[in-house]
């Protein structure tokens, strides 16, 4: 989601007045003739001695537009930023040598963990994903950008004079990675630049927002000597990182622990990981193949793509191995029907899947801007039916404290399904009845999400796509 930026600026324009200037006064500028300036000013802070001040600072006659605080926030936030010594500068300058690694020290440092270069027919412009959503942070003149593209491409060690396929790369820091994909496009190359963490030994359970008792069953499950525990959800909804801090609490000198992933984004000492290469032929499956000749214990698969993997899976846990990964499924009861569909035999499902686990990542609410609204029950989908009800709900406004997504952190809910013996016999028996299984341990993910947004932790937007999948 992009910042909605009401008032459209100029570079010309920009560079008119500084930064300083733009802040202490309230102002944007709108149009710049020879003799006359127009100006966009806070309403909150307008004055006549404003005008005067400007007048004898800029030399030329002042004139001015009233605007909502709220618009000339959104600007400044959009067209002006501040460097790491604290000094302000207005449009984006890839002359300016610090400005790479400024834009990638800030995104580090506000939990970014994607930074996107994109270039149109007019501009350029670059934008952060920020829990989980893209917003829209600088504008760049579109006559820099190929000075910042190739920049980039010589600090990932790429061919600055390929311009027609892509290229992926790689830009070491001392405490984290980054991982560079440049896509060609109509107008330019796109840029993608993803942050990854070098080390995962401050990643917890603890951290994760797992409930006592999903706790309980998680850690029953991967405490076991054999069986598979698989991870669902869709891209960026935490799998990795449950992934990480499971190793971590599994990880000690008795073990032998074996990785495959892709890409590696944490590592962990003591821990053997492998970073797929397909084009040379090291796939999971083959790699999974390999691993069971150096006798693990436990074995980390990034990732059940086909249904190779899938059963050399299955055939590793048969052999008293334990086996984590994740997969591709909207839900925890899913995971069950779609190892069927890849050609797993039912009876194998059964007796050696520990635990299903789904997770979605959902946004929270910033408090400095929520704001609470009626909730009329038509709002919710048709054959979503709350277990409780709640007569409001808070929705997204969006400040500078939250960059105007109106939202300010994420948290991870569940979606538990251990495979006991009831679900089991279910499995082997009928398994077309295993999307209708009801237990009274099993809470879906449609009923933690409602209540994150009946405590007004999260809006009906971030859990309606849940809500209308029940």
């Amino acid at each position: 989601m992009n910042v909605d930026v009401n008032i459209q600026v100029s570079v010309e324009a920009l560079q008119s007045i500084s930064v300083d200037q733009a802040h202490h006064y309230g102002i944007i500028p709108k149009e710049v003739q020879e003799n006359r300036m127009v100006f966009f000013i806070d309403e909150k802070k307008y004055t006549e001695e404003i005008s005067e001040e400007l007048e004898l600072i800029l030399g030329k006659d002042i004139q001015f537009e009233k605007t909502s605080s709220e618009d000339i926030n959104k600007a400044l936030f959009v067209y002006y930023r501040k460097s790491r010594n604290g000094e302000q500068k207005s449009n984006v300058s890839t002359a300016n040598k610090h400005f790479l690694e400024d834009l990638i020290l800030e995104a580090k440092a506000i939990g970014s963990s994607d930074l996107h270069f994109e270039v149109f027919e007019d501009e350029a412009r670059v934008r952060l994903r920020i829990d989980g959503v893209l917003v829209e942070k600088y504008k760049v003149p579109k006559e820099s950008y190929l000075e910042l593209v190739n920049k980039i491409k010589i600090d990932s060690n790429l061919d600055i004079t390929e311009k027609r396929l892509p290229q992926d790369g790689r830009i070491n820091f001392p405490d984290f990675d980054i991982r560079v994909s440049i896509l060609p496009t109509l107008h330019g190359e796109k840029i993608v630049m993803r942050l990854l963490g070098k080390d995962a030994s401050d990643i917890s359970l603890d951290y994760l927002g797992l409930e006592e008792d999903e706790k309980e069953i998680y850690l029953e499950a991967v405490k076991k000597s054999n069986g598979i525990v698989l991870i669902s959800g869709p891209t960026g909804s935490g799998k990795t990182t449950t992934l990480y801090a499971t190793l971590r609490l599994l990880n000690n000198i008795k073990s032998n622990i074996v990785t495959v992933e892709d890409p590696i984004e944490y590592t962990l000492k003591g821990i053997n990981q492998v970073q797929l290469k397909e084009n040379i032929g090291l796939t999971f499956s083959s790699a999974l193949r390999s691993f069971l000749r150096q006798d693990p214990d436990i074995i980390m698969l990034g990732e059940i793509r086909d249904a190779e993997t899938a059963k050399m899976a299955i055939r590793a846990s048969l052999t008293g191995h334990l086996v984590l990964s994740t997969i591709h499924t909207n839900s925890a009861l899913g995971t069950i029907s779609r190892l069927v569909d890849m050609g797993v035999p039912a009876f194998y499902i059964a007796e050696t899947l520990n635990l299903s686990v789904a997770q979605r990542l959902l946004r929270l609410l910033c408090d400095d801007c929520k704001e609470e609204h009626p909730l009329d029950e038509k709002e919710l989908p048709r054959n979503f039916k709350p277990q409780k009800k709640t007569n409001t709900h808070f929705v997204a406004k969006g400040c500078e404290k939250c960059f105007y997504t109106g939202y300010k952190g994420r948290r991870a809910i569940y979606e538990m399904v251990p495979i006991n013996l009831e679900l089991a016999q279910l499995i082997k028996t009928d398994i077309n009845k295993i999307m209708t299984y009801e237990s009274e341990h099993y809470v879906p993910l449609s009923t933690k999400a409602f209540e994150l947004l009946a405590n007004g932790k999260t809006s009906l937007e971030e859990v309606y796509p849940l809500l209308i999948t029940t």
